[in-house]
């Protein structure tokens, strides 16, 4: 098992500040993924949606805010939308509104 500096520094950084770094310590998880897990388990928040290879960092990052948010993020955490789409839903969400009306992976983010 090989891993990269980036991801040697993530692990790192977990054994400083005391979290389970055996959650992110695998190869499938790049040095980004590392990290968004890594900041969730150091706000004690229950990475286990989004610590999977499927999601990307950006992916992860808009479940963690939404995590941190108290938000409801299970709307939201499916590797089939764009990071971006999340971040759309997240937001909309956090004004209260209902985000099943637009959590759909086929919508397009962009404007148009």
């Amino acid at each position: 098992m090989m891993f990269t500096v980036g991801q040697l520094r993530q692990i790192e950084l977990g054994i400083q500040d005391g979290v389970e770094v055996s959650i992110y310590a695998k190869p499938e998880f790049n040095w980004g993924q590392m990290r968004e897990i890594r900041l969730g388990l150091q706000r004690g928040l229950d990475v286990t949606i989004y610590a999977k290879p499927e999601f990307d960092w950006e992916q992860m990052e808009q479940i963690w805010w939404g995590l941190v948010g108290g938000l409801d993020v299970t709307i939201y955490a499916n590797p089939e939308f764009y990071w971006e789409q999340m971040y759309e839903i997240r937001l909309g969400l956090s004004k209260g509104l209902d985000g099943s009306i637009y959590a759909n992976p086929e919508f397009y983010w962009r404007p148009v």
